[in-house]
């Protein structure tokens, strides 16, 4: 059973600063052809790249080129927004969800750049496109225990942008 917070608690901000990984998923709010009302659902992994903690009610992060621009879309047209972050430590199985919605913002216009800037991803080798600015609305910790315990062995490089699994056109 997952435990809700109205904003980002003191053992959620160790797991979301301490995250090498999270996920994004954001649904277009014009679009209702989805099982729930709302979809197709995009869900994206954020690797490389932190997630910052603004206030306890804001996080951003610093979105690159090279995938579609689905998120910044869905944000555009209001749509909601989730964050989600995962414990893969053998000893504290944790999901943490933040709710919300997103802004979207020029790099050069926003006024946390500096901040996000900062904590650029070496590894992706694509230039930044946009800030991704979320405003908190709620949050939820739930038990995680599905899980794996992982490590990290290293960041993904460049050289490996495999394509078998993308169209070959």
């Amino acid at each position: 059973m997952a435990d809700y917070f109205k904003s980002i608690t003191d053992d959620q901000s160790d797991l979301i600063e301490n995250a090498k990984l999270f996920f994004i998923a954001s649904a277009d709010p014009a679009l209702t052809n989805g099982p729930h009302g709302v979809g197709p659902i995009n869900l994206s992994p954020k690797g490389g790249v932190p997630l910052h903690i603004i206030d306890r009610n804001r996080v951003a992060y610093l979105d690159y080129t090279g995938s579609g621009n689905e998120t910044a879309r869905h944000s555009m047209a209001g749509g909601p927004i989730t964050v989600m972050i995962c414990s893969f430590e053998e000893t504290n199985a944790a999901v943490v969800r933040l709710f919300g919605k997103a802004t979207i913002t020029a790099i050069a216009d926003s006024p946390i750049r500096e901040q996000l800037m900062e904590s650029l991803a070496t590894e992706i080798a694509l230039p930044e496109r946009q800030i991704i600015d979320i405003a908190i609305d709620g949050t939820a910790t739930s038990c995680g225990y599905g899980v794996p315990v992982m490590n990290e062995s290293r960041e993904r490089k460049i050289v490996d942008r495999g394509r078998r699994y993308k169209d070959k056109k």
